[in-house]
């Protein structure tokens, strides 16, 4: 699929300057977008990839602290009690106090969440098995490479300024 000004089509403004288009941060933010268009589309669109992370985690490790699954799934702790605020609303998951701490809240899924998380899994699955099918690469090699540059851009992104 073309983007408008990507250079790809003609009638569609002009073309994206090099610069851009051969930087890794445009290119990344280019995927996002048009990977949460998909989401939004064609697998749910009011649960979003997050909250989704969020569902999958916790069906895998049952009884895990906010905290914990925060760094679990790559998200900030106030985006991640915001997450898990909504999906509690949604009846999806459930927070209990942990027995030996008041303050670590413990999820887990209700039978709404299963229920929810095994339509969108499906549908998940579907969608990526399409944007990935017409590559002729090694999709496993892929996503370790993305994983790998994923930590690598985490550990920029947490460090001060150079020098």
């Amino acid at each position: 699929m073309s983007r408008e000004g990507d250079g790809t089509i003609p009638e569609g403004g002009p073309a994206t300057p090099d610069a851009i288009r051969h930087a890794p941060g445009y290119l990344a933010r280019r995927l996002h977008q048009a990977y949460t268009a998909a989401w939004a589309r064609r697998v749910d669109p009011v649960l979003t990839g997050p909250q989704y992370s969020v569902l999958v985690t916790v069906d895998a490790h049952p009884e895990l602290d906010q905290g914990s699954l925060a760094h679990t799934v790559a998200l900030d702790r106030s985006t991640m009690a915001d997450v898990c605020r909504r999906l509690e609303d949604r009846g999806l998951i459930a927070r209990t106090q942990a027995p030996a701490d008041g303050r670590r809240k413990l999820l887990g899924l209700t039978d709404d969440g299963r229920e929810a998380l095994a339509r969108v899994h499906r549908r998940a699955r579907e969608l990526e098995q399409e944007l990935m099918a017409e590559h002729a690469i090694d999709v496993d090699q892929l996503l370790v490479h993305l994983d790998a540059l994923s930590r690598r851009w985490e550990t920029v992104a947490s460090a001060g300024p150079p020098g």
